[in-house]
């Protein structure tokens, strides 16, 4: 099973950006983010297809986040502006599970990397 390493997170002001990276051990399909908030559940954030090509994102986040992927370096990035304090939360990136696109359900995906924590101060 593919291993993945999130980094990037940490503290920014609202309003401001941050970008995260998830490094891959080896290829994968279709990749996503997610992230959680203290005692809520695990949120779909973003997807993208093997090629790049095609993305989709939730609605909380859709113009202000953008997902890209570098298959040659094995990374999917996050980029995150507009930082809102809502967005506080750790981010996980995940590698899907079959060959679809489109999924955003945490069943839907078999590898997780550790997390990266996000905080966004008002």
């Amino acid at each position: 099973q593919v291993q993945l390493v999130e980094s990037g997170g940490g503290l920014v002001k609202a309003g401001g950006s941050l970008r995260l990276s998830c490094v891959a051990s080896g290829s994968t399909r279709s990749m996503g983010w997610f992230r959680q908030a203290p005692g809520r559940e695990r949120e779909f954030v973003a997807t993208i297809s093997w090629s790049g090509d095609h993305t989709f994102y939730s609605d909380s986040v859709k113009g202000r986040f953008t997902i890209a992927r570098d298959n040659y370096k094995n990374t999917v990035y996050l980029q995150m502006n507009s930082l809102k304090p809502e967005d506080t939360a750790v981010y996980y990136c995940a590698a899907a599970r079959g060959l679809n696109f489109g999924l955003t359900t945490p069943g839907d995906f078999e590898a997780w990397g550790q997390g990266t924590q996000v905080t966004v101060s008002s």
